[in-house]
């Protein structure tokens, strides 16, 4: 009567196989059926880990080469007509295409020996924040002419995989409302709901060919349940879903995220055989949904955090569960709160971790053990679990005393801040023409988000100097070379405000953790971003501060090569907050202040080294944004406080920059205005200048970079491409106002590529001056 299992599972493998399967096919050394057979020997390791850990169903349907929502793309048969894909194109080509604007690697090349296409690349598909995740998904496009039909093999080709290994099955869907919800319309006037009829005739025809296939079980995921409906959105979830129903398999509806609240009801109320609820992030809805939902009906309950890795309280859990089973006839699902696709696939053993810190840790391999207690607990009682459950009990008791998370300076310095601690001396109009007179700049400015690319040379050294085998002066000198050829090609390249290239750095959030107090580290602890884009956040387990200087040197050596503008470069205090596993034994807006004023001394040194302009990126406030709108305020009002403690500490001639990125910003342009950034850049390409639309409408005060090419895509833009953006942009901004620069950091792009297009944004620019 007691069933357990997960709504998804990581799919990079515990040493990121997934990544760099990916990228040798991207590069064409490997074939789409050798790309084919890493995939199916990933999946197969993943559903024996769940039927190992004693899971009564294993997953099938997470896993996927690029995103999730792309997968549906493909399965539901939508993809958008603008790509114009033709018979000899396989699934999996076109499936990269609409990712990454090319299947492979050698469509770009070509490209970039002249800077021109070639008709080969395409505009990828705009990529935006899966909620408040840094995971990001692909956007679905729809208009009057999208039509649905069943088009891929690939779920299905998986649930007989699945099967023949002797599984147990669950496939698990993105459910139809927030399929379209997550998407976008790409025509004036047209409402995507509208799409919905003709939508579940899809999905009844995937149900029905999953019972045929004899699967009891589908999970339909609704994380849109957790936001704020309008009322014709709310109206057509019960009879969606009364549509649904006909098909001959049991509809486990899953939520998470986000608190219920008033579709609360609506969801114990759907005509579905289950309905999986998170109770780590609404725990106090626990109760309610339980009486409220229909008997007849299963509850899963994800009381294991799916979001965070801190081992889970066990004796809370399991009171829990025994007071919601107490309630439900001794019938309950137990499961972690949502996918564990968001933590590391596993932190035992991590070389990098000292006992007492990995002691108080779980990856999802843990998490699976954790739910397999939870279960053995309520099934056979706590004795049967005695040790596991005292195991656990040691490390919550040994984390809150653990003299290593408190430091009482720190808080001290937080509680003792000056009431204007986060302002500028002088408004923005009167900072601007103070930095128009220190750097004279050209009108439409050019510049870089901060990273260049990361070469196999970058990535070797860094390897050498942490295993030993490179001396610290070696290295050092090795990051200068690097740098020095980065500030040579942008001033070759005539860029106006440079970068040092960041090539010291691994990471934009670890490079600035490993430097902190109150930071650990994992060596494995991955956890994919999007496509074969893999992140390993720091573990925040403790106060923090900043030892010393982190960013100065190498800018001070970089602003020593030219004479032109260099900008120091930090990630803000929102952005280390939000791609952090963040402690959870107090508020996070206290947590963020801490790092604010880390931030703060690494501004006012570079400040006092020469630096005139300092970028502190925040790519992540808007994914930090609470999902519900009767949160949103305090959140934003600690956050944007955060940053303008980070950024306040300087003198008026001092240029602040900050970037945001893969988000949408219209909703929260008050916020963002009130952060007082002299520049924003923003990511602006995919969407053809459509976010920039809304900081026109509010009439941004301050100075806006809009993005004017796609760095995740190999392809190389047209100058005429960017001019036809910026000329967008420059009909909602004034022009006096506007920069030229790519959307995001150039990191993961090639150099060929990276000064072809470059050099193509440089010429734009040009012509928008001399276009007057």
């Amino acid at each position: 009567m007691i069933s357990a299992h997960v709504l998804g599972f990581p799919r990079i493998g515990e040493h990121r196989e997934l990544k760099f399967a990916l990228e040798r096919h991207w590069r064409g050394e490997i074939d789409a059926d050798q790309l084919e057979a890493a995939g199916r020997e990933l999946r197969a390791r993943h559903w024996q880990l769940q039927r190992d850990a004693g899971l009564d169903f294993v997953t099938v349907g997470d896993f996927a080469f690029y995103d999730q929502v792309a997968n549906h793309i493909q399965l539901l048969g939508c993809e958008p007509a603008r790509f114009g894909f033709v018979e000899h194109e396989s699934e999996l080509a076109r499936y990269f295409t609409m990712a990454r604007g090319v299947a492979a690697e050698k469509e770009a090349q070509a490209e970039c020996a002249c800077g021109h296409s070639h008709g080969e690349a395409r505009h990828a598909l705009e990529m935006t924040k899966w909620f408040d995740t840094n995971y990001h998904y692909l956007v679905p496009e729809f208009d009057s002419h999208t039509q649905f039909k069943l088009s891929s093999r690939r779920l299905f080709g998986e649930v007989e995989e699945a099967l023949k290994l002797g599984h147990r099955v669950k496939p698990v869907l993105l459910g139809p409302l927030s399929f379209l919800w997550l998407g976008k319309e790409k025509a004036a006037g047209f409402d995507r709901l509208s799409l919905l009829p003709q939508l579940l005739k899809a999905y009844a025809e995937i149900l029905q060919r999953l019972g045929t296939a004899g699967i009891q079980w589908v999970q339909i995921d609704e994380p849109i349940l957790g936001v704020d409906l309008p009322a014709a959105w709310r109206d057509a979830f019960a009879p969606a879903y009364e549509a649904l129903r006909r098909a001959d398999v049991s509809v486990l509806l899953a939520t998470y995220f986000a608190p219920l609240r008033d579709n609360l009801a609506l969801a114990c109320s759907l005509p579905v055989a289950g309905l999986h609820v998170d109770a780590v992030r609404a725990l106090d809805e626990l109760e309610t949904v339980t009486r409220q939902l229909p008997l007849e009906r299963e509850l899963s309950v994800g009381i294991v955090d799916g979001r965070n890795i801190w081992r889970g309280d066990l004796d809370l859990a399991l009171d829990r569960l025994r007071t919601t089973l107490a309630h439900r006839n001794g019938r309950l699902w137990v499961a972690a709160s949502c996918s564990l696709l968001h933590v590391p696939t596993t932190l035992r053993e991590d070389k990098a971790l000292d006992a007492e810190l990995q002691s108080w840790l779980a990856g999802a391999k843990e998490k699976l053990d954790e739910i397999r207690v939870l279960k053995q607990a309520l099934v056979d009682g706590p004795t049967a679990v005695r040790a596991e459950l005292f195991a656990a009990r040691s490390a919550q008791a040994a984390r809150r005393s653990s003299p290593r998370v408190k430091n009482p300076a720190v808080a001290e310095r937080a509680a003792t801040l000056a009431a204007d601690v986060d302002q500028r001396h002088a408004a923005f109009t009167r900072r601007q023409a103070i930095q128009q007179q220190r750097f004279k700049l050209p009108a439409f400015p050019t510049t870089t988000i901060g990273s260049f690319p990361q070469t196999a040379e970058i990535r070797a050294a860094r390897a050498a100097l942490r295993r030993g085998e490179l001396a610290e002066g070696d290295y050092v000198e090795a990051m200068h070379r690097e740098i020095a050829h980065a500030v040579k090609v942008q001033e070759s390249l005539d860029i106006d405000v440079l970068v040092h290239g960041e090539a010291e750095r691994n990471d934009m959030v670890e490079y600035f953790g490993e430097q902190l107090e109150g930071f650990a580290f994992t060596a494995n602890g991955w956890v994919q971003s999007y496509g074969s884009r893999c992140v390993k956040p720091p573990v925040l387990f403790g106060d923090v501060s900043r030892p010393k200087a982190m960013t100065v040197d190498w800018t001070v050596y970089a602003q020593s090569l030219t004479k032109r503008p260099m900008k120091g470069m930090l990630t803000g205090p929102i952005t280390i907050l939000q791609w952090s596993f963040v402690r959870d034994d107090q508020p996070r807006s206290a947590t963020a202040l801490q790092i604010a004023l880390a931030i703060r001394d690494e501004v006012c040194d570079l400040e006092r080294a020469g630096i005139g302009i300092i970028q502190i990126d925040e790519p992540a406030i808007r994914e930090g944004l609470p999902l519900r709108r009767a949160d949103r305020a305090a959140y934003l009002a600690w956050a944007t406080h955060a940053f303008r403690v980070s950024a306040s500490g300087v003198h008026d001639e001092t240029q602040i920059h900050t970037h945001m990125c893969y988000s949408e910003f219209n909703d929260i342009l008050a916020e963002i205005a009130a952060m007082d950034a002299d520049v924003i850049t923003i990511e602006t390409s995919r969407s053809d200048m459509e976010l920039l639309a809304g900081f026109g409408s509010f009439r941004y005060p301050n100075e806006i970079g809009p993005g004017v090419y796609d760095i995740h895509s190999p392809r190389v833009p047209e100058v005429d491409e960017m001019v036809r953006l910026m000329r967008k942009a420059a009909e909602v901004v004034p022009a006096r106002n506007l920069w030229v620069n790519p959307d995001c950091g150039l990191k993961t792009r090639g150099w060929p590529e990276t000064e072809a297009a470059l050099r193509n944004m440089v010429q734009a620019a040009k012509q928008m001056r001399q276009a007057g």
